[in-house]
């Protein structure tokens, strides 16, 4: 399985065509305590950059954006039953959505968990 991110701190692990997606740790803690989310349904089809999910928190409300094209598999049902997951594990059962990549070639425009670290650190 391999991890990528974006510039706007989603992660994406891709195994096969399949690709599951979250915020990163970074994400969370900006946001705050999270009290709302709202994933996509199975069979909904997203555009690269296109509105995914809703994630509400203490602070504000922000979009998490599709980073890839693809139809949704699934959406996380444990974080709209419990939101606070996604503080507690953002980056492992704190995921939002699975989806079956629609153009893999995509994945050549994000960033390895290097580049990621190395964005963290220009952040400071």
């Amino acid at each position: 399985m391999t991890r990528y991110f974006t510039q706007e701190h989603e992660w994406i692990d891709v195994d096969g065509d399949t690709a599951t997606i979250g915020i990163t740790d970074h994400a969370q803690s900006q946001l705050g305590d999270i009290v709302f989310v709202e994933v996509p349904k199975p069979g909904a089809v997203l555009a690269k950059g296109a509105e995914a999910a809703v994630v509400e928190s203490v602070k504000a409300a922000n979009d998490v954006y599709a980073p890839v094209s693809g139809t949704v598999t699934e959406g996380n049902g444990a974080i709209e039953d419990d939101p606070a997951l996604v503080n507690s594990a953002a980056e492992s059962e704190g995921w939002f959505f699975r989806l079956t990549l629609a153009d893999p070639a995509e994945l050549d425009g994000l960033m390895d968990a290097d580049a990621y670290r190395d964005l963290l650190a220009s952040l400071d």
